[in-house]
């Protein structure tokens, strides 16, 4: 480190200086033409094909998707459990004190914000509609290999599957690459874009090139249509809550339509206003709201049995991991294959489909926390609310069909204001799960829009209003599109599920490389870099002084050469005497100092 001083004698080590805290500001964002036209056009192209060839879209799909999850399923189920170990072992390394961001920088949300807005734009929407159905679901029709004795045993065998696919494994997915592109934006000062991620793998010029550009706009791509087809479920759940109440003999298409056309002005709105006044304001609201209406079903509904959940949960999920893990079509036991491909792997697959939207998001908004504040932030905050949040719901639901007050054979989002008919005030909590619903639907749209915005926009933080409302309006008009096109039946948004698993399917190759990418980064951190010369630095001192002094030695801090090769003056507090001479028989450190004996 002698070497690397300046003129005017500041520092200019990387070991030295202070890691840069984000991308230059630029005076007004610039639209990447090749990355926003590319996306759109494909968009359309696709919209255009559904609108015209339903028939087909879905045969294609269809069978492109089952020949990805038969041949293919392997890698999501590895890959998947080796995001989990990636993210957990990153916080517990030495790598989990880096700041993402200036050294000392503080967090640029308050924590419960950030855990708001964190976990509206993740899943949100999801856990409404399966926080009855999927522990139902196993708890009526056990996964193949599980052959449960009793109800008890069933129900413990629900709730673990249904963590298993809702709690680390997705959250790990999440912070894989949000975590990349915080750390690269934050504290390498890099573009915002999931393509500078990958800057120490295929170069700078790569990664601002045509190949950067084609993951970015995969990125756009797969955002784009995964969001719309879960916005499409929060629609239908919402109209199912217009047939539950009464209010209609049954959910057409135009109600839909109408539905979502309400809620896009909503969320393009709210995106147009900016994170801090919009995503935060109503996710506050909404954790409100959440929060609210689980407390009043654990209080109506079987407090004591969903509290003996909760521990008898977590012991069934760590009990049940292995096999969890492992279950693939090589498995013993019949129908195995069917059950992966309609839920194991098309999870993993679908949250994959999500990670460059809510990975981008939740970058986004982590600015200033540690490596370990967020992976436990982001994997452990969420795994543990999507706990509470099924033994709440799909424990209340269980208990209700094991003493026959639910028939179980309703619709997926149809089963949640099924069991909420069976508590007091039903009407008041089923338009509460609607505005639950549409705010989710809101505030993920929204985040979708600025993030597909970032990605159009050389990683800019604030994209234009322009081409956030385009994105939103866009998002908005596949959904409705999807929807109006398979009779509001959802049929044709399976298929549009089906094609936004395939589009994002190499987004698996694309996360594995995150990872190597992001490692090989925090190798070469400023702290982490200081951290290793130091204690080389200091293990050389000691050797030395072992074999020089057998032992007997002091370490002190002085300065080092000047930049023309000539020794530094001794200054009284760094450097020894001339006649001072160490001790052959030293038994205490001299004040100041280090003893190594």
């Amino acid at each position: 480190m002698n070497e690397t001083r300046e003129r005017n004698g500041s520092r200019s080590h990387p070991v030295e200086a202070e890691p840069p805290g984000g991308p230059a500001a630029a005076a007004r964002p610039r639209t990447d033409l090749a990355v926003f036209g590319v996306a759109a056009v494909l968009t359309l192209a696709f919209v255009v094909w559904g609108a015209t060839a339903t028939d087909t879209l879905e045969s294609v799909s269809g069978k492109l998707l089952d020949g990805t999850i038969r041949n293919g399923g392997w890698a999501f189920v590895l890959a998947a459990s080796g995001f989990v170990v990636f993210a957990l072992w990153l916080a517990m390394s030495r790598y989990g004190r880096i700041t993402l961001g200036e050294e000392g920088e503080q967090p640029e949300f308050r924590t419960i914000s950030w855990i708001a807005m964190m976990f509206s734009a993740g899943m949100g929407i999801g856990l409404m509609f399966y926080g009855v159905s999927e522990p139902l679901s196993h708890f009526t029709t056990p996964p193949p290999g599980t052959d449960p004795a009793d109800a008890n045993e069933a129900m413990e065998t629900a709730m673990a599957t249904t963590l298993f696919h809702w709690t680390l494994h997705p959250w790990a997915m999440y912070a894989v690459v949000g975590l990349a592109i915080a750390y690269s934006t934050f504290r390498r000062g890099r573009r915002q874009l999931i393509s500078a991620v990958f800057t120490p793998l295929i170069g700078e010029r790569r990664a601002n090139g045509w190949g950067g550009r084609v993951i970015d706009i995969l990125a756009i791509f797969a955002t784009l249509f995964g969001s719309a087809a879960s916005l499409g479920l929060g629609a239908l759940q919402i109209g199912s809550g217009f047939t539950g109440l009464g209010w209609m003999g049954s959910v057409g298409t135009g109600l839909l339509v109408a539905v979502i056309a309400v809620l896009t002005v909503a969320f393009v709105a709210s995106a147009v206003s900016g994170i801090a006044k919009g995503i935060q304001w109503l996710s506050n609201i909404n954790m409100v709201l959440a929060v609210s209406l689980a407390v009043f079903v654990f209080l109506v509904g079987p407090s004591i049995f969903i509290l003996d959940l909760l521990p008898t949960s977590i012991g069934a999920f760590v009990g049940d991991l292995p096999q969890m893990v492992g279950r693939t079509e090589a498995s013993s036991g019949e129908g195995v294959a069917d059950w992966l491909a309609g839920w194991t792997v098309f999870y993993w697959a679908w949250w994959i489909s999500w990670t460059p939207f809510v990975g981008m998001f939740i970058a986004r908004i982590s600015r200033g926390r540690t490596i370990r504040q967020f992976v436990g932030g982001v994997i452990l905050v969420p795994s543990t609310v999507s706990l509470v949040w099924f033994a709440i719901f799909g424990g209340s639901a269980m208990h209700l069909q094991d003493g026959d007050r639910l028939s179980g054979a309703g619709t997926a989002q149809g089963q949640l204001f099924d069991v909420l008919q069976q508590y007091p005030v039903a009407t008041v909590t089923s338009v509460v799960v609607m505005i639950l619903v549409g705010i989710f639907f809101v505030s993920g749209a929204d985040a979708a829009s600025i993030v597909m915005g970032t990605l159009s926009q050389r990683g800019s933080l604030e994209p234009t209003r322009t081409v956030v409302v385009f994105w939103g309006v866009l998002t908005g008009a596949v959904a409705a599109i999807m929807l109006l096109i398979g009779g509001g039946k959802g049929d044709a948004l399976t298929g549009l599920q089906n094609l936004t698993i395939l589009a994002a399917a190499p987004f698996t190759v694309v996360m594995v490389g995150l990872c190597v990418a992001l490692n090989r980064d925090l190798r070469q951190d400023p702290l982490i870099i200081r951290g290793r010369k130091g204690k080389e630095a200091i293990e050389t001192a000691v050797m030395v002084g072992h074999e020089k002094y057998d032992g007997d030695f002091e370490l002190r801090i002085g300065p080092t050469a000047c930049n023309d090769g000539t020794e530094a003056p001794p200054s009284e507090e760094s450097a020894l005497p001339e006649d001072s001479t160490l001790p052959e028989e030293s038994t205490e450190p001299a004040p100041s100092s280090t003893s190594a004996r």
